[in-house]
C-alpha cells in the first residue's frame, strides 16, 4: 500500500483534556474449570511439510494458563511443540497419548 492510500484510524496525541483513548487490546477470559471446558485433540499435516503434530483446540481461559498446560504436555509426552493462536501443537502422533492425560485432569476431550 502507497503512503498516499494509508488511513490514520488512532489517535497519537492530543492536548485536549477530555479525550480518552481506549485501549481496544483483547481483555483475556476468566479460565474455567477442566471440567467445563471441552477440548478437541486432533492430528495435522498441513502446512508442516508432511510432518505429523497433534493439535489440542477448545482452550477457554488465560494464554498463561494455556501456555502452562502446553508446557505439561509437552513434557508428559517427551516431545517438543508450541501454543500459537489458542491451539496447542505437539510434534509427533502423540493423541493416545495425550487423551489419557487431559481426562486424568477432568478435561472432557473428543
Amino acid at each position: 500500500m502507497s503512503k498516499k492510500n494509508r488511513i490514520n484510524t488512532g489517535i497519537v496525541y492530543s492536548t485536549n483534556p477530555e479525550v480518552k483513548i481506549i485501549d481496544d487490546a483483547s481483555e483475556e477470559v476468566e479460565t474455567l474449570n477442566p471440567n467445563q471446558q471441552s477440548l478437541k485433540v486432533k492430528t495435522d499435516t498441513k502446512h508442516r511439510a508432511g510432518k505429523m503434530v497433534t493439535l489440542v483446540e477448545g482452550f477457554i481461559g488465560k494464554q498463561y494458563d494455556l501456555e502452562t498446560l502446553g508446557k505439561l504436555l509437552k513434557t508428559k509426552c517427551g516431545c517438543g511443540g508450541s501454543v500459537k493462536d489458542g491451539i496447542i501443537v505437539i510434534q509427533g502422533d502423540v493423541k493416545q497419548k495425550i487423551i489419557p492425560i487431559l481426562q486424568a485432569m477432568y478435561f472432557k476431550v473428543k
